[in-house]
């Protein structure tokens, strides 16, 4: 995964509702951070696989992220 695609990721992250980031499931979460991540960057389907599991793992950051801006 290219540190373009890690920079579009955490800047959707920044700008997505704190409440969604808070309140989504794990699955539910990961799976639309991927796909507002992939309407800005085409990735084929070993990145998007790649990016899912990086997400997954960073879940935690995440929403402490996100609890922090409320």
């Amino acid at each position: 995964m290219t540190p373009k695609i890690l920079r579009q990721l955490w800047s959707v992250v920044e700008n997505s509702q704190t409440k969604l980031l808070l309140q989504m499931d794990d699955a539910s979460l990961v799976q639309l951070l991927v796909k507002q991540t992939t309407k800005q960057a085409l990735l084929d389907a070993h990145e998007t696989d790649y990016l899912s599991d990086y997400i997954q793992s960073r879940l935690t950051l995440i929403r402490d992220l996100a609890y922090e801006r409320q």
